[in-house]
């Protein structure tokens, strides 16, 4: 039992040192406002990165990404909200809240949170440029709307889930993702909560879309597009 207790001891001391010397190096990095290669996976074509933003107190991030599938079914699996929840990092009860036309609308998740901490939510608004001879790519462009609908204690509402997306089509099997976002869990966080999710999630959703656009309801669909991928 005592060597148990030791080793428990000893791991949770270097957990705690380890979050402040994430704190300590936040604020040392304070200055600096060049993006920074986080994440390389050369197998799988992405390059994820970060910065520190003046007179705001999370960091950004920024995606690189390339995807063996076309542009419409990389379209498609980010059109289909109800199932984020398969793919996306820690997200949970996606839906649909108001669809305004089929290059505009509304929707709402959760996103779990590090282990001691309250599970945030979000409502954001979507608008869809359509890929055209003259807009030779789609542009996806989200922002967090905290007041469309009331808090929903004890989760705690986000302030900002904000990016934009460009999907730009290679050739007829392969789709070029780039994207630069800005996300606000609010509420209280250890700022190294937050540089560890920040730091993991932009990667591991982007294998979870690997895998989804390879699925044949996407890959091969037979029915209509919920939103617009191409223009009139």
């Amino acid at each position: 039992m005592l060597p148990k207790l030791l080793c428990a001891g000893l791991l949770l001391a270097m957990t705690t040192i380890g979050h402040a010397e994430n704190d300590i190096d936040d604020l040392r990095d304070g200055e600096s406002t060049d993006w920074s290669l986080i994440k390389h996976d050369i197998k799988r074509n992405i390059k994820a990165y970060d910065k520190k933003e003046y007179g705001k107190r999370m960091r950004s991030f920024k995606l690189d990404v390339i995807i063996d599938a076309p542009l419409e079914s990389v379209a498609r699996v980010y059109y289909d909200i109800d199932n984020y929840h398969k793919w996306f990092w820690q997200v949970s009860n996606p839906k649909i809240l108001r669809k305004v036309s089929d290059t505009e609308f509304y929707y709402y998740l959760e996103h779990g949170a590090p282990i001691g901490l309250p599970n945030r939510d979000v409502i954001i608004h979507a608008q869809i440029t359509p890929y055209s001879a003259s807009h030779p790519y789609i542009e996806f462009r989200l922002k967090a709307i905290p007041e469309f609908i009331p808090a929903k204690p004890p989760l705690v509402r986000m302030l900002a889930e904000d990016m934009v997306w460009k999907w730009t089509p290679i050739d007829k099997k392969s789709t070029h993702l780039e994207t630069e976002g800005y996300i606000d869990p609010g509420g209280l966080a250890p700022s190294w909560a937050i540089t560890a999710v920040q730091r993991q999630a932009p990667y591991y959703t982007m294998l979870g879309l690997q895998r989804m656009v390879k699925l044949p309801q996407y890959l091969t669909p037979s029915t209509p597009s919920p939103f617009k991928v191409y223009a009139d």
